[in-house]
Formats: C-alpha cells, structure tokens, sequence
C-alpha cells in the first residue's frame, strides 16, 4: 500500500492543524486547548464515541469499520504535549507561549493521528473497531501509565496497540523500528549528603561533604563499568551538584546531587538502584558524614511484540520502501505503559535532516505527514481487512 493520494490531498489541511498546535503548545497535562481541539475534529469527522478526560487531559476516540465480523479491536496512539523550551526557530507559527515549545514532534504526531482518524471514519475500510488515543504528559508525566489506569485498555476492550515518533536524519519515506526492548527505562535519584560545616581554613574540624561527593559522584560511574555485563545497556548519570553554601571560605554542612539512570534490562535496573543506595550510605561512613537515597523509578523499558513489530514492519515497507533496523535507544518513552498491558508495536518514522528533537531549533517536517498517515491506515486496514 503505497502513500494514499486522500493524504496527499489532505496535506495542507493536516499541516494546519500541526502548525496551530506547535503555535500553541501546552506542557504535560495541561493540554486543555489542544485536547479540545483534538475532541471537537473527531467529533466533526463523524467518529462513532469520543471521550475526554482520560489521563486527566487524554481523548480517545473510537471508530467501527464497515463489518465487525472478526471482532478485532486496535489502538492508535498518539501524544499531544510539549516540551519546556524556549523556541528558537524563528518561524512564523513558533510557539506564542514563553518558555513552552512543541521541540519533540508530538504536534506532528497528534496532526497525523487525527489525518488518519479523518481518512477512517470516511472510509469505514476495514472490519473491526479502531481506537484512537491521544495521549498528554509524555514528557516526564507518565500520561501514558494514567491513561491505562483509568481503566482505558479493559474499557474499550483494546486488544493491540500501536504508536509512532519521528526521527530526525532518518530520510523523508524511512521508517526505523526493532523488536524486543527498544527504549530504556527511565529512572531518578537524589542524594542527600550531610556532613559538618565550617571554615574551609580549618578542614579538620569538619565533615567535608565536598570531599564527599566528589567521591560519590566518581565511585557511582563504577556501577557501569564494573558491575554491568560490559556488552549490556546502563547509563548512570550525575547531573547536578548543589551545596548548601556558595561562599568561597566555607566548608558546607550539606551537598544535594541528582541524577538518571537509564538501562535495558530489569536485572540492570534492579542493580543500578541496589548499588547506588549501597555505594552512598558507604561513601557517606567512609567519610564522617550520612548519605541518604531518595531513588525514582520513572518509565519502564518499552518492548515491541515480535509479531505486532514484524506486522508494522510490512506494513511500512508497503508505505515507504525503506525500513532499517532501529538501534536500541536509551531515552525513554512512555508508550511503554501500553505495551506493558497489551502486544504492540512502536516505529519511527523519517523526519529528514533537522535538528535533534528536545533542540530549541527543532522542527517537525510536514512533508512526512502522508508517510505517517499511510502507515497508520495500513496497519488498521491490513491487521482488519475489509470482510
């Protein structure tokens, strides 16, 4: 199935629809605007249900196809929100809002998601019942892990799920995905190290929590490279450093570092978080001092199901042509959630040559929206054809 001439003549319509988002991003779960964007279009196309107010701000959609005689029921995922950034592309609909920015391509996917939505309720080609999930909170919220549960999986009784992503460099028409662990699982940590102040001139009468985390902070890369399998994925990264005191001649009494850990495997997570517990409440002894954890966990590693993955990827070699082998990725994802509760699959799909995503000169490129909306028709109707 070749890219569909309806999504080649929807194309500046759908390009309307993203470049009003990305004008207007709205973080986390407060995707109020956008939402009701996304509810009222469903609405106009003619969509048999549309609920608001999963996940909090999430809007799923719910679209029968002509029979339902196999009574197969697919989600279609997309999310909606933005990103924390100051934009600096200079275009003419950059985002109106200080501080906000569509900087990771969820305009672009919500555009498509809802191109497709169009297309299927038009067309009906198919026999079963599509779901069509748009999805706040991507970015750190957890939107996705809200979304389940409230119960949306079981409620309308989704049996495969399927979501997509843009991928910058990767060419206009290419599609990338794996199966098996894809995205890392994503964790935090805070330590809090508490010695005993005073005079830098006289470091015998203190506690040097400097000394001491500096210590810490060199002691936790060995989680990675002595305690992981050397061939294995784990990322262990300190990123912030605070003291309880920014003058010159004092030693302080307390030190604040944060960091993530990224990794592949439960094994590897499960470890990663005994060894920093481990590894700080000793450095803190070795010193005088106390350390004490406060350890996240965040995402899960997001896994695609080996045939739901090996169905996206025939259907992206009928839209595209050109599908590679993704490399395993260690930022997270929270589509993770959904694959946790149902088989599926994740893809990414070519954005061109543009800036990485979470860059403030990031762009979303419209020229991928009938490849994304393709793909998405072709996994709805060729996972339910027509009976």
């Amino acid at each position: 199935m070749p890219i569909k001439n309806r999504f080649a003549e929807m194309q500046d319509e759908v390009t309307a629809w993203r470049r009003d988002m990305h004008e207007n991003p709205e973080i986390l779960f407060e995707t109020h605007r956008t939402s009701a964007l996304v509810a009222d279009k469903l609405a106009e196309f003619g969509c048999d249900e549309v609920t608001t107010g999963i996940g909090r701000t999430g809007v799923v959609a719910v679209i029968k196809g002509r029979t339902d005689t196999s009574g197969k029921v697919i989600g279609l995922r997309a999310d909606m929100d933005a990103l924390p950034i100051l934009e600096a592309t200079g275009l003419p609909y950059a985002s109106k809002t200080p501080g906000a920015m569509h900087a990771c391509g969820h305009d672009g996917h919500t555009a498509m998601l809802l191109g497709a939505a169009k297309y299927l309720a038009e067309t009906r080609n198919f026999d079963g019942t599509v779901v069509v999930i748009f999805q706040p909170a991507e970015e750190g919220g957890g939107g996705g892990r809200e979304m389940c549960e409230d119960g949306m999986m079981d409620r309308w009784n989704i049996q495969e799920v399927y979501g997509m992503h843009n991928m910058p460099n990767l060419p206009l028409g290419h599609f990338a995905i794996r199966s098996g662990p894809f995205f890392a699982a994503t964790d935090q940590f805070d330590i809090y190290l508490e010695g005993k102040g005073g005079h830098a001139a006289r470091p015998q009468e203190t506690v040097d929590t400097t000394v001491m985390a500096a210590q810490l902070v060199l002691s936790l890369q060995t989680i990675a490279s002595r305690n992981a399998d050397p061939v294995s994925q784990i990322v262990v990264s300190v990123t912030s450093f605070q003291t309880s005191s920014n003058a010159f001649n004092v030693i302080p009494q307390k030190v604040h570092i944060k960091g993530t850990v990224r990794t592949q495997s439960t094994e590897n997570r499960d470890m990663a978080e005994r060894r920093i517990k481990e590894i700080a409440a000793a450095t803190g002894a070795m010193y005088g001092g106390v350390a004490e954890v406060d350890y996240h966990r965040g995402y899960p590693v997001m896994v695609n199901s080996v045939e739901q993955t090996e169905f996206a990827r025939e259907v992206a070699h009928g839209v595209g042509g050109n599908v590679i082998e993704a490399p395993l990725v260690m930022g997270g994802e929270d589509f993770a959630f959904m694959l946790e509760e149902r088989p599926g699959a994740y893809i990414l799909v070519g954005n061109g040559p543009s800036a990485q995503v979470h860059h403030p000169e990031y762009n979303f490129n419209d020229e991928a929206i009938p490849v994304g909306c393709s793909w998405w028709a072709g996994i709805v109707e060729q996972r339910m054809p027509a009976a």
